[in-house]
């Protein structure tokens, strides 16, 4: 076993009405269903959709490390 490790990175785009907190948390708890060895996340880009003068929706463009099994 080696300490080095390989990482595969997607982007994903996460969206709440709540915060842009939660818009991330429900982008990584959906990618943890299907994906395995998430290691961390970056978060490249906010946006949002105002109405009536307020934040109605949040969106969060992050990107997702996924570490690779390596065969040994």
């Amino acid at each position: 076993m080696t300490d080095n490790h390989v990482y595969k990175k997607i982007e994903l785009v996460g969206s709440s009405t709540k915060s842009s907190d939660d818009a991330i948390e429900q982008a990584i708890v959906r990618a943890s269903q299907t994906l395995r060895n998430i290691d961390w996340f970056e978060v490249v880009e906010t946006r949002g959709h105002i109405k009536d003068g307020k934040v109605a929706h949040w969106q969060v463009v992050l990107r997702i490390g996924m570490r690779l099994e390596l065969d040994d």
